[in-house]
């Protein structure tokens, strides 16, 4: 059985490549979702009605215009 590297010895950029080459380690993929990247935008979660549709337009931009993911 082969020991699995320690995760959080990896950089962000490592843990990444370990993940694309090993996608059924679910040790690893959970270990690089919880890495957040720190420069990511924060968007609040809405609470107004405007917020909702503020929101909605940020994620029709961000799938395209039909609002599905391509």
């Amino acid at each position: 059985m082969m020991k699995k590297p320690e995760f959080n010895n990896m950089t962000r950029q490592e843990l990444r490549a370990y993940v694309l080459s090993h996608r059924e380690d679910d040790d690893a993929i959970a270990a690089l979702i919880n890495r957040r990247n720190p420069n990511s935008p924060k968007y609040p979660f809405p609470q107004t009605d405007e917020d909702f549709r503020e929101m909605e337009q940020i994620l029709k931009r961000k799938l395209g215009n039909t609002g599905e993911a391509n």
